[in-house]
């Protein structure tokens, strides 16, 4: 619902871009129809203004996009008086060509309307903000471009530029004029903020003009060049009679006709989407506010099908009028319907009063808002050489909007802002750490002999951390950075967990990797794979989908960085092992925990073990439960996992033989806070806290020589936590 409380705000701003959205409306609908020849050139001036009622009413009803003013514009003028010359030149009648240019307008609304519906509006919303404030910038000095001719008072068709050699034409009578109302645009708020300084520099205009026609009475000569002059012109135009017949004429048009015209209908949509959106992205810029572009989309062609029903030339949210909304003090959509309506009376009871305003004044006008438009902060941006590139893209555009056209602008400017974001992404490495084989090793708690041989040959395989982008523009890069290793390195371990996006390119380098590794014998693992990027995709099955997990194929994908680092270990013990080791069942003289106890205490504590033995994948203990036991592990491997609420659980360590588990619940008689998983077949020893209580009763000194040996083995197994800690955050 459409809030009311600055209407007094909105019907000026709608009246003031009524009356700067006019003149242009009036020009527009003149270029287009004088083409056609005729009494269609007297028609323009009507067509200009019934585009201003249906554009603006329609789209204000329906849109949602607060201070947006909807009118006839450039990109309508452009196309359709060109469809017009490419049809008068195959000898089309006139009244035909009408007909068709009204039926190109109804078509270009039904495809904005479609692209609003399948939501095509979305798109434009992620324009880079250079690209926002040069097309501002562009805008602000095309209006200026355009208007110097006008304010300095050469004939139509002259263009900024040859205004340097025609000074010799310039009128002193059209310059005093618009020189006064620009003062007074700039300095009118100063001494009275009641009346918006656009109405205000408005009237001053006025004033001067006719005071200025004391000394020149040609000033009061009607239609004279200084003057918008009558609306419709001299030709008696019969309005009623063109509208009904235009309706009349449709049967006329066969479906062949109809087919031709779908393209240039096309092209007319896409350029006063564009046209539209830009407005409104200016506009949040500006207002610092959001708008929904679908929803945009439909009201404006909506508001282009009712403007060429009723015989008006359809139009877009356009920039200068909608400035001077704001400038005046408009704020919601009330405005533009302000705007819609103070057209058609402007039309029906002022039409002899609008003939008599100045352009000079109204060219003054523009030339203010055009000069507030354009980004002077910008230039802020030359003082780092990070934010250069963004300047150069937003003079790019500018240049790109008074030179060739705003349209063209906006496509320079995407692409430049494309160019800029690959070549930063090109310049950041993809690989966030590189770890050797011999700075990390797994979770897995193993021998003191194990321990020496990975140690000794830890320089067989690499750890790398990736980030970012894996994309055309990065993948030759991380080739680069892997070249030195994939000569010396048996196993490479690349972590996922940080990339963004990966394409078809980095997926075939890739394959690459894993070939020349595969030529001499090793492997390629990757692990923690996205299951959900910013795109939505599966890595894992996108790699599926291009090949690179085929069967058999030497690659290995894992879950968990410690899963691959335990692989490749286990890889290079069972390789260089001089001979394997068969696990023997551990009897309790055998650990670690007991060394040097003399056999009466073994045999005391002996009388306290469970034996248990467990298959692989088998739950031992799950967080809670409180059994207060601890575990030895005679044979096998247990994993020792963190359960966290609706995520991944986070693996502590994997113990193995010669090893103890859930001492804590064993200490302090609570639940236990992690699960333990087998993960192999596994023979355990297990000790209650309430038959060691009773044991310590009667053997006190046992009991005490079994608490310490655990206290060092704990503080032991801390040490080694705080190194790997320390390693792992640089401290």
């Amino acid at each position: 619902m459409v809030k009311t409380a600055n209407f007094t705000g909105d019907f000026w701003g709608g009246t003031a871009a009524m009356l700067v959205a006019m003149p242009a409306a009036i020009a527009f609908g003149v270029t287009i129809f004088a083409t056609i020849g005729g009494h269609y050139a007297a028609y323009g001036a009507i067509a200009g203004i019934l585009g201003i009622v249906g554009v603006g009413i329609t789209a204000s009803l329906l849109g949602g996009t607060n201070r947006l003013i909807s009118a006839p514009s450039a990109p309508a003028a452009a196309v359709l008086s060109a469809f017009a010359l490419e049809y008068i030149s195959k000898n089309i009648s006139p009244d035909m060509i009408f007909l068709m240019l009204m039926v190109v307008a109804f078509f270009a609304g039904v495809f904005q309307i479609i692209f609003g519906a399948i939501g095509l509006g979305k798109l434009i919303k992620y324009m880079p903000f250079p690209v926002v404030s040069g097309y501002l910038s562009g805008v602000g000095l095309y209006i200026v471009a355009s208007q110097t001719p006008i304010f300095l008072g050469l004939p139509q068709g002259i263009h900024f530029w040859d205004t340097f050699h025609l000074i010799s034409a310039w009128q002193w009578q059209s310059i005093i004029v618009g020189a006064v109302t620009i003062l007074t645009m700039l300095f009118a708020n100063r001494f009275l903020r009641i009346i918006p300084a656009v109405i205000i520099a408005l009237c001053i205009g006025i004033v001067v003009y006719f005071s200025l026609a004391l000394i020149d009475p040609a000033l009061l000569q009607p239609n004279n060049r200084f003057l918008i002059g009558e609306l419709g012109g001299r030709e008696g135009v019969d309005f009623i009679q063109i509208f009904l017949g235009h309706f009349e004429m449709v049967t006329h048009l066969s479906w062949e006709d109809i087919s031709i015209l779908i393209f240039p209908a096309l092209t007319l949509a896409a350029l006063l989407s564009i046209d539209t959106l830009k407005t409104c992205i200016v506009v949040d810029s500006i207002t610092h506010s959001f708008h929904n572009p679908n929803k945009e989309l439909i009201a404006q062609g909506t508001g282009n099908i009712i403007s060429s029903l009723i015989g008006g030339m359809p139009g877009s949210g356009t920039m200068g009028p909608t400035m001077v909304n704001i400038t005046s003090g408009g704020t919601t959509r009330i405005s533009g319907l302000v705007e819609g309506i103070m057209a058609i009376f402007a039309f029906v009871l002022l039409g002899t009063y609008i003939a008599w305003i100045p352009v000079a004044a109204l060219a003054g006008i523009m030339i203010v808002i055009g000069l507030r438009m354009i980004d002077k902060r910008s230039l802020e941006l030359l003082q780092t050489r990070k934010t250069t590139l963004d300047f150069l893209i937003i003079v790019a555009v500018a240049l790109t909007a008074i030179t060739v056209s705003l349209i063209a602008a906006s496509g320079i400017g995407l692409f430049l802002a494309i160019a800029l974001y690959v070549a930063q992404q090109i310049g950041i490495s993809v690989v966030y750490r590189h770890m050797d084989g011999t700075e990390i090793k797994s979770k897995i708690v193993r021998s003191r002999e194990e321990t020496a041989l990975l140690r000794d040959n830890g320089d067989k395989f690499s750890v790398y951390e990736l980030h970012g982008s894996l994309f055309f523009g990065t993948a030759n890069q991380l080739y680069s950075i892997l070249q030195d290793d994939l000569q010396d390195k048996q196993y490479i371990i690349l972590d996922m967990k940080r990339v963004q996006t990966v394409d078809l390119t980095a997926a075939h380098i890739l394959l690459q990797i894993k070939d020349i590794l595969h030529d001499k014998n090793g492997y390629l693992l990757v692990c923690r794979l996205p299951h959900k990027l910013p795109t939505g995709d599966d890595l894992e099955s996108y790699f599926n989908h291009v090949g690179l997990l085929k069967h058999l194929s030497p690659i290995m994908v894992f879950d968990d960085l410690d899963d691959a680092l335990e692989w490749v270990e286990d890889k290079i013990i069972k390789t260089d092992m001089i001979e394997e080791k068969k696990e023997k069942l551990l009897e309790l003289g055998d650990f670690d925990l007991f060394k040097d106890r003399n056999l009466d205490t073994l045999e005391e504590i002996q009388s306290l073990v469970v034996s248990q033995t467990v298959k692989k994948g088998e739950v031992i203990y799950s967080e809670g439960n409180s059994s207060g036991e601890i575990f030895l592990i005679r044979r096998g491997l247990v994993r020792i996992m963190l359960p966290i609420s609706g995520r991944k659980d986070i693996h502590l360590s994997t113990l193995g033989q010669n090893n103890f588990f859930g001492e804590f619940s064993f200490l302090e008689g609570s639940p236990h806070y992690t699960d333990a998983i087998a993960g192999s077949d596994t023979d355990l020893y297990a000790i209650t806290r309430e038959s060691f209580d009773l044991f310590s009763i009667h053997h006190k000194k046992a009991s005490f020589h079994f608490m310490e040996s655990l206290a060092m083995v704990l503080a032991e197994r801390l040490r080694v936590t705080r190194s790997e800690l320390g390693e792992e955050y640089d401290v």
